[in-house]
């Protein structure tokens, strides 16, 4: 089950190391219809920008073809908000999170009826996902 749920965030702590945690959730996305289209390894990126150790940390950008189009359909601007970002990180006690947007937060800053429909069916969708990882 999710641990956690801010405004803008739904995280879960699970029992999985952060390699088989990051293939587990990529495959519970593709179950929801989400594709990955972008892929940041934050710590190789803070170690080669800044010089700077920090924990393993992935953010991948997920995205179901058939929900964004259907959101950017009833408002355009809600293409800020996409890809929805999906992120693994491990914490300083080594136990693995998985973090993802709350789809539910683009109903807070655009009030529009077709938008908050899609915006349900994706907080579903990654709920689910977060929750098929253990």
């Amino acid at each position: 089950m999710i641990d956690t749920t801010t405004p803008y965030a739904l995280k879960k702590t699970v029992s999985s190391d952060y390699d088989t945690t990051i293939q587990a959730i990529r495959d519970a996305l593709a179950e929801q219809g989400f594709g990955i289209l972008t892929e940041i390894d934050v710590q190789a990126t803070l170690k080669k920008k800044l010089d700077v150790d920090s924990p393993r940390t992935i953010i991948l950008g997920a995205c179901n073809p058939k929900l964004a189009h259907r959101a950017m359909g009833a408002v355009p601007d809600v293409s800020v908000f996409l890809p929805c970002n999906v992120v693994v990180r491990e914490r300083a006690d080594g136990t693995i999170e998985i973090a993802a947007m709350n789809p539910m937060a683009m109903d807070t800053m655009i009030n529009h009826p077709e938008l908050l429909i899609v915006a349900a069916e994706a907080d579903q969708k990654i709920r689910t996902a977060l929750n098929a990882v253990n």
